[in-house]
């Protein structure tokens, strides 16, 4: 068994040999990621400024808004860089600062995209009780609790992977995994892969649960209700339910492709299909609900029209 200390820097194979291609794939991420970036921090800004939006359910997306950025921020520059490495290695301290920042921003996530589905479950099923029940104060418990139900989490479960010790050092994949990093372990004992599913259960498995019971609530009440709050609760729900589908299906292949051999796809197939899993969220969520809302729609109008005059008068 080698000791854990001779392991200085995992490999991440799936990047195989890109050749000059790593130009192009460099200048679409940062581009991308700059995009994501100026998209998320532009509704939050706007968000902010205007006083129609402060109400609960814009402060929850303000809330998921800056953790994509916070998620992106976590994944594209390690991506960027290891675009022009040769060996592809990253030291074990930037892994498993990256592998924390992501398992916590995914919790982050899933717990975000459950409050606010309990935010639409009381507005639609509670309306007369929806300000007591939601109040800024209460918004606000909510967010720190997000935070911190999703930080202890993830600490919870990297404090098992710290104390490792590693006969291996081939991540197969663009990115620091935690579960194929416990897969290096010379060892894995009985806590480690009960941690590894314990946080899988906790991001998502209890925010899931708690988003199927509020929409299912939101059904029950939309059947018995005229065809006008039908509409409405379908306009304010659905971008909910295509971030969550999104998600979901960037996580089935993520796990997929984690857990089982994909020997038989090729280096290349395996960096587009694990990027497009990066890309899209990020950006999916701003999307979504920038052109679903219509408040978010008409104040983003009147953000970019106020950004052309001040632009006129100074130039």
């Amino acid at each position: 068994m080698e000791n854990s200390t001779e392991v200085l820097s995992f490999v991440l194979a799936a990047y195989g040999n890109i050749g000059e291609l790593r130009y192009l794939y460099f200048s679409i991420m940062l581009l991308w990621y700059l995009s994501i970036c100026v998209t998320n921090a532009s509704l939050i800004m706007v968000i902010f400024l205007d006083k129609k939006l402060h109400e609960p359910m814009y402060i929850l997306l303000c809330n998921l808004f800056a953790n994509e950025i916070g998620a992106s921020t976590a994944l594209y520059p390690l991506v960027m860089s290891q675009m022009f490495s040769d060996t592809h290695e990253v030291t074990l301290p930037w892994c498993f600062l990256q592998m924390c920042c992501i398992t916590t921003c995914a919790s982050i996530e899933f717990c975000s995209l459950a409050a606010m589905a309990y935010d639409r479950y009381v507005a639609i099923c509670c309306p007369l009780h929806y300000n007591i029940m939601m109040n800024t104060r209460r918004v606000g418990t909510i967010t720190v609790l997000v935070w911190i139900y999703s930080f202890v989490n993830s600490m919870f479960s990297f404090s098992f992977v710290i104390q490792l010790k590693f006969c291996g050092n081939v991540i197969d994949k663009v990115f620091c995994d935690q579960h194929l990093i416990i897969k290096l372990a010379c060892s894995v004992s009985v806590f480690n892969k009960i941690s590894d599913l314990l946080y899988a259960f906790v991001t998502i498995v209890i925010p899931f649960s708690l988003i199927l019971v509020s929409y299912m609530k939101i059904l029950v009440v939309c059947l018995n209700t005229s065809e006008e709050s039908r509409q409405k609760a379908v306009t304010t729900c659905t971008p909910q339910i295509i971030s969550i589908s999104g998600l979901f299906i960037g996580l089935i292949f993520h796990f997929s492709d984690s857990r089982f051999d994909a020997a038989l796809v090729s280096d290349k197939v395996r960096i587009f299909l694990t990027l497009c899993f990066l890309i899209y969220q990020p950006m999916l969520t701003p999307i979504v609900y920038g052109l679903n809302l219509p408040k978010i729609k008409q104040s983003l109008k009147r953000f970019l029209i106020i950004c052309k005059i001040l632009y006129i008068l100074y130039h």
